[in-house]
C-alpha cells in the first residue's frame, strides 16, 4: 500500500548534503520554536514538533541515515510516495493479525507520534503482531475456518499486537494520558472499525520498555481471549538535553569571567530555570551537576542533571574592553601552552 513521502532534509531546512552538525543544529533551533510548553499555538506546534523529531530520528543516525538516501536517490520520481493510502487522512500505521473466522485484518494506529513513511522504512519489527503466524498453524482449512471446525477446535488466544510510541521527556518527568485509536480492518471485505483507547504513559517510563494495553490485540478464536497490544516506548529527541538512564545530560555557557571569578547563574531544567554557582576556577568540560533534576529513578528517586561548560568568548570587543585585556594579559603569569 503506498504511503507518503516524506522529505525529512526539507522538514529540518537542511539540504541534503548538510553535516552532522548542521543537522543537530538545525532540529534543535526548530524544536525549541515548536516545542508545545513555548507555542501559542499548542496543537500546531505538537504535530510539528512529531514531525521535526520524526526526520532528526532518522538523518542523526548514520545507517538510517544512508538508507534514507538510497530510498530516496529517485525520490523526485517516486509516484508511489506522493499520496497517502486511499481514505487515509492521518498518521495511521498498519500490523497484520487473524480474525475469529481465519480472515486477515490490519490494525492500524493513530496517536503514537509516528507516520506511515516512518513505521514501513524504519519502524523495524516492532510493527507487526507477535510471531507474525496463524495461531492455528497447519490445521487452519484453506479459505477460512468453516463451521464444523469451529465447533471442534480448542479456544485460541489471540494475537499480541506491537507498535512504537514517541514520549516526551516531560512526559517521562510527569507521566500522562495519550488516546491512541486503533483501526482494524478486514483484509477481505474492507470493513473496518475504529476504537480510542486511554494509555496511560507512567512517569519514568524508559525508552525501550513496552506499555501493555491488556485484551486490545487480535480477537481469540472460539472463546479465547483476545491478545494484548504492547507499545514499545521511544522518547523524542529534546533540544538542551539528552539521557543516561534516569539522569539528564545539558550544556553551560559561560563568560570567561564566570569561570575564572565563579558566579551564580541560571541553568534550564525540565521544570523551568534554577540558579546554579559555578566554582571559580572552573574549567571547559567540566561537568556540573544539578541534583534531582533528572528524570524519575523508581522507589522515589530521581536522577540528576549534569552540565557541560563551554567557555564562550566575546566574538567583539570594545576599545576599553581591549584596553582591560591588554592590562590582564600583561599582569597575568598563566601559560595555556606550558600549565600542567
Amino acid at each position: 500500500m503506498p504511503v507518503e513521502f516524506k522529505d525529512y532534509y526539507q522538514t529540518l531546512a537542511v539540504p541534503r548534503n548538510a553535516s552532522a552538525d548542521d543537522i543537530k543544529k538545525s532540529f534543535r533551533t526548530l524544536a525549541r520554536k515548536y516545542h508545545p510548553d513555548v507555542a501559542k499555538d499548542k496543537k500546531m506546534a505538537e504535530a510539528k514538533f512529531k514531525e521535526i523529531n520524526e526526520a532528526y530520528e532518522v538523518l542523526s543516525d548514520p545507517e538510517n541515515r544512508k538508507k534514507y538516501d538510497q530510498l530516496g536517490a529517485n525520490w523526485k520520481q517516486g509516484a508511489q510516495f506522493q499520496q497517502p493510502p486511499p481514505g487515509r487522512g492521518g498518521p495511521f500505521r498498519q500490523t497484520a493479525g487473524r480474525g475469529m473466522g481465519g480472515e486477515d485484518f490490519n490494525f492500524e494506529f493513530e496517536g503514537t507520534g509516528f507516520s506511515d513513511f516512518f513505521e514501513q522504512f524504519f519502524g523495524g519489527q516492532s510493527g507487526h503482531s507477535a510471531g507474525g503466524a496463524s495461531p492455528f498453524g497447519s490445521r487452519r482449512p484453506a479459505g477460512g475456518v468453516d463451521e464444523r471446525f469451529r465447533q471442534s477446535a480448542a479456544a485460541q488466544r489471540g494475537e499480541d499486537v506491537r507498535g512504537d510510541i514517541l514520549i516526551t521527556l516531560e512526559e517521562v518527568l510527569k507521566g500522562g494520558m495519550r488516546a491512541i485509536t486503533v483501526r482494524r480492518t478486514n483484509a477481505r471485505t474492507g470493513q473496518e472499525e475504529s476504537q480510542t483507547y486511554q494509555v496511560r504513559i507512567p512517569a519514568g517510563v524508559r525508552t525501550g520498555q513496552s506499555i501493555r494495553l491488556r485484551g486490545k490485540g487480535d480477537a481469540g478464536f472460539a472463546g479465547g481471549s483476545a491478545g494484548d497490544l504492547y507499545l514499545r516506548v521511544r522518547y523524542a529527541q529534546h533540544p538542551d538535553f539528552e539521557t543516561r538512564g534516569a539522569d539528564l545530560i545539558g550544556s553551560l555557557e559561560l563568560a570567561p569571567w564566570e569561570a575564572i571569578l565563579g558566579a551564580t547563574v541560571p541553568v534550564q531544567t525540565l521544570e523551568g530555570a534554577v540558579s546554579l554557582k559555578v566554582p571559580a576556577g572552573t574549567q571547559q568540560g567540566y561537568q556540573l551537576r544539578v541534583r534531582g533534576k533528572g528524570l524519575p529513578a523508581g522507589g522515589g528517586k530521581t536522577g540528576d542533571l549534569y552540565v557541560g561548560v563551554s567557555i564562550q568568548v566575546p566574538p567583539q570587543s570594545s576599545e576599553d574592553e581591549k584596553r582591560l585585556w591588554k592590562q590582564l594579559a600583561a599582569k597575568s603569569a598563566f601559560n595555556p601552552r606550558t600549565a600542567g
